[in-house]
């Protein structure tokens, strides 16, 4: 049965168009029937409506950025929305764009301003989190792919907000060649909380930094609560 299509519907080969009684029908548009249940024609479906809504929450997004009746202060959350819908449309596309090429391994590294990244991530937060995210940062950089450190410091720090009592302290700086991003919370650690999202989270982080030559190190912190530190291979360090 065609997905979507109920017994009493009509056949996957009638047209789709109803042209009235009488009307011809030479030029129907007609389509081609699916083998039912096909798991890559449901995700591809499924990924065109996602893209399609982040398509017009990204427009209403900047259209309200632009507006003269948004105040400073909504106008900063509007730009965060519209940063967080941008990275979730690139991730989108990156799952496109894997089905295509499943074997070639991660993708190419680019040269990558770590702290601005990182500093746009914490900024979004403090405006959606109650947790008290403090940022400290000089000029880093490194290689990697964007998309790869964006996704690895968002489950870091959502961890982080998500077990904090109420302090979340993030850095970036240069450390004998390395670059490296740290994320201390005041939560129970490792050894209390959401144990298992947390064990997702960073073997999320730690298999995408690693194929850009990183590690991932995590310990208790001054705060009470763990320390997270990605460490990549710095592109420059002064």
């Amino acid at each position: 049965m065609v997905e979507g299509q109920s017994r009493s519907s009509p056949s996957a080969t009638a047209p789709l168009l109803d042209r009235g009684a009488g009307a011809a029908t030479t030029d129907a548009v007609v389509l081609p029937a699916r083998p039912a249940g096909d798991p890559d024609l449901w995700r591809r479906r499924i990924r065109h409506d996602i893209r399609h809504e982040l398509g017009t929450i990204i427009m209403l997004a900047s259209a309200m950025s632009v507006a003269d009746d948004v105040g400073p202060a909504s106008r900063k959350r509007v730009d965060a929305l519209l940063g967080e819908t941008r990275w979730l449309d690139h991730l989108l596309r990156r799952l496109d764009e894997d089905d295509d090429r499943p074997e070639e391994g991660p993708p190419s590294p680019e040269r990558v301003r770590v702290d601005e990244l990182v500093g746009e991530i914490v900024a979004g937060l403090r405006l959606a989190s109650i947790r008290r995210v403090g940022y400290d940062s000089g000029p880093a950089w490194a290689h990697i792919d964007p998309l790869a450190l964006w996704r690895a410091v968002r489950n870091i720090l959502d961890n982080a907000c998500r077990v904090a009592v109420e302090r979340v302290d993030v850095s970036v700086a240069c450390e004998d060649g390395w670059t490296v991003v740290q994320v201390d919370d005041d939560g129970p650690g490792f050894g209390g909380g959401a144990a298992g999202l947390a064990s997702l989270g960073l073997g999320i982080v730690h298999d995408l930094v690693s194929g850009y030559g990183g590690g991932l190190e995590v310990r208790r912190c001054e705060l009470g609560g763990a320390r997270v530190r990605i460490l990549l291979p710095s592109a420059v360090c002064p």
